[in-house]
C-alpha cells in the first residue's frame, strides 16, 4: 500500500514526525548560507564515520547479524569503496554559492538546499545507502532524515552515532542527521515522507512507489534484473572472471549483480567451463528443478535465499552433489522468459542463469525480452571485443547504461576506472519508471537558481520563418 493509499495517520504520528522535521528544518538553517568549505566541511565529516576502520567494521558486523544478509568482509569493502569513490567525485565540486557562471549567455548558477531530504534506505545495505544519502545531502547544506528498513534499523543508529560525533567534532548541529524512531513504521514513513522536501527511495518497488506517491518530489530507483551478453568475440576467461567476482560479493545483494548472463553459442560450453573455475557449478535438470521449488514456492522468491552463500542455498534445496556444496555460485540454463520462468527474474543470491543464444543479435534480442519482464531501465553487461555493439545496445534495449567489459556490480554504481558517479542508487528512467536515469549524486541534492542577465545586442537576432521552414516547406511543397 502507498503512502497516498494508506489511511490518514493519526495525530500523534504527524505530530512525531513534525516535531522530528522541525528539528532538522532548524538545524538546516544554521547551515543554509554556509560557504563551500564548510559544506565539504560537513560531507567529509560524515564521509569518516563510516570508513574510520573499527566503525566500518562495527557497521559491517551489525548489519550482516540483524538483517542475515551478505558478507561482512564485503559489507566493509562496501562501505569503505562506496564512500570513498563518493568523496573523490565530491573534491572541488561546487555546491554552495556560485557555482558556474557563463557570460556568453548572460547566466549565473547559484547552488540552494533543498531543505530536509527523506531517505528510505533498504536492509540489503543499511550502512553503505544511508551514508551516501548523508553525504549528498550535507554536500548540498541539507539536512536529511532517514527512514530505515526494520531489519536495518539497529545498522543506522549505530551509524548516527558515529555521524553525530563527527558532526559534533567540528561544531556543526547534530539534527542535521536525524533517524525515524524505532520500531520504525508504514505510516511513520509515509508523513515523513509527505513532509519532507525530497524523497530519495532506494530498496523495494513498493518504497519506491509510495516515494512517488507522497505528492513530495521523489528520486525513486528501478528494480534489478541486470543481464549480461557474452559474444564470439569476447575473452572468455575475463568475462567469467568479472561476472563471478560481481554475482558473489556480498552474496549478490547488489542490484547490479547479474541475474542472467546469455552466452553466444559459439563460446557457450567455453564459458560455462569458465564459470567452473572461478566456482560457479552448472546444476542438471533435476537439481534445477529442486532449486527452483526451494527458492520460488509459490512462484514467488523465498527470502531463505536472499543474500545467503551459495552453499547454504544448495543445502535448503537438498543438493547433496559434493561440487555443489562447494559452489561459490550455482548455475541454471534456461529458455524461457516471464512468470512461468522464475529463473529469468531477479534472484537477490548467487545463483545465474545461463540462456544459448545463436548469434549476437538473437542474444540482443534475448535481453530485451528479459527485461520486458523485468529489470527494464537498469544496466546491460557486454563482454565483447567490438565496442560498436555496445552502441548498437544503447540504441536498442530499455537500459540506462551499458557496461563493457567490466565486473557489473562495480561498474553501474561508479568505479575507479569509469567516470560514472559513485551511487548506490541508479535510476531507471521511464522505463524503470523513474524520473530520472542518471546515477544518483550531489546535484540532485540541490535546487539551481539561475540569474539571466540580457543578452548584449550583436547576440539578440530573431530567426526568419525561412530558415525554420525553409527545407520543410521545399521538400513537402508546403
Amino acid at each position: 500500500m502507498s503512502a497516498r493509499e494508506s489511511p490518514p495517520p493519526s495525530g500523534g504520528v504527524r505530530d512525531e514526525v513534525a516535531a522530528l522535521v522541525a528539528r532538522a528544518r532548524a538545524a538546516q538553517r544554521v547551515i543554509d548560507g554556509c560557504d563551500q568549505a564548510r559544506a565539504d566541511e560537513l560531507a567529509v565529516a560524515a564521509g569518516w564515520a563510516i570508513v574510520e576502520p573499527s566503525r566500518n567494521r562495527a557497521l559491517a558486523e551489525l548489519a550482516v547479524r540483524d538483517t542475515g544478509l551478505g558478507d561482512v568482509a564485503d559489507k566493509v569493502a562496501k562501505n569503505r569503496r562506496k564512500t570513498m569513490g563518493l568523496l573523490r567525485d565530491l573534491a572541488g565540486a561546487k555546491s554552495a554559492g556560485v557555482i558556474a557562471e557563463h557570460p556568453e549567455r548572460g547566466i549565473v548558477e547559484i547552488a540552494r538546499p533543498v531543505g530536509v531530504v527523506a531517505a528510505i534506505t533498504p536492509s540489503t545495505n543499511p550502512g553503505a545507502t544511508p551514508a551516501n544519502n548523508i553525504v549528498n545531502a550535507l554536500k548540498g547544506r541539507n539536512a536529511i532524515v532517514l527512514a530505515p528498513s526494520p531489519k536495518g534499523a539497529s545498522t543506522l543508529a549505530l551509524l548516527l552515532e558515529f555521524v553525530h560525533a563527527e558532526l559534533g567534532a567540528i561544531g556543526a548541529p547534530r539534527d542535521l542527521v536525524l533517524s525515524l524512531p524505532s520500531p520504525v513504521t508504514r505510516e511513520h514513513t509515509g508523513e515523513l515522507m509527505r513532509q519532507a522536501d525530497l524523497v530519495v527511495a532506494t530498496g523495494s518497488a513498493n518504497n519506491v512507489r509510495a516515494a512517488y506517491a507522497s505528492g513530495t518530489p521523489a528520486l525513486g530507483v528501478g528494480a534489478g534484473n541486470v543481464a549480461a551478453i557474452v559474444d564470439e568475440t569476447a575473452d572468455v576467461a575475463a568475462a567469467a572472471a568479472r561476472i563471478a567476482r560481481s554475482k558473489t560479493f556480498d552474496h549478490a545483494t547488489s542490484c547490479s549483480s547479474e541475474n542472467s548472463v546469455v552466452a553466444v553459442a559459439a563460446v557457450a560450453d567455453a564459458l560455462v567451463a569458465a564459470f567452473a573455475r572461478e566456482g560457479g557449478v552448472l546444476l542438471d535438470r533435476e537439481e534445477t528443478a529442486r532449486l527452483r521449488a526451494t527458492m520460488f514456492p509459490e512462484g514467488r522468491l523465498s527470502p531463505q535465499v536472499v543474500a545467503q552463500p551459495a552453499a547454504a542455498i544448495a543445502a535448503l534445496a537438498g543438493l547433496v552433489r559434493p561440487e555443489v556444496a562447494g559452489a561459490k555460485f550455482l548455475i541454471v540454463e534456461t529458455e524461457g522468459v516471464g512468470p512461468a520462468h522464475p529463473f529469468s527474474g531477479e534472484k537477490l543470491s548467487p545463483v545465474l542463469a545461463l540462456c544459448r543464444a545463436a548469434d549476437f543479435a538473437a542474444a540482443a534480442k534475448r535481453v530485451a525480452a528479459i527485461y520486458g519482464y523485468q529489470g527494464a531501465g537498469h544496466s546491460v553487461g557486454l563482454h565483447t571485443t567490438r565496442p560498436e555493439r555496445a552502441t548498437d545496445l544503447g540504441l536498442t534495449l530499455p537500459v540506462s547504461r551499458v557496461i563493457v567489459n567490466q565486473v557489473h556490480c562495480f561498474a553501474t554504481g561508479g568505479s575507479y576506472d569509469n567516470a560514472l558517479p559513485f551511487s548506490l542508487s541508479m535510476g531507471c528512467g521511464t522505463w524503470g519508471r523513474n524520473g530520472f536515469s542518471d546515477n544518483l549524486n550531489y546535484r540532485h541534492f540541490l535546487n539551481i537558481t539561475r540569474v539571466v542577465m540580457p543578452l548584449s545586442p550583436d547576440r539578440v537576432r530573431e530567426p526568419t520563418e525561412d530558415e525554420l521552414f525553409g527545407d520543410y516547406r521545399r521538400r513537402h511543397g508546403r
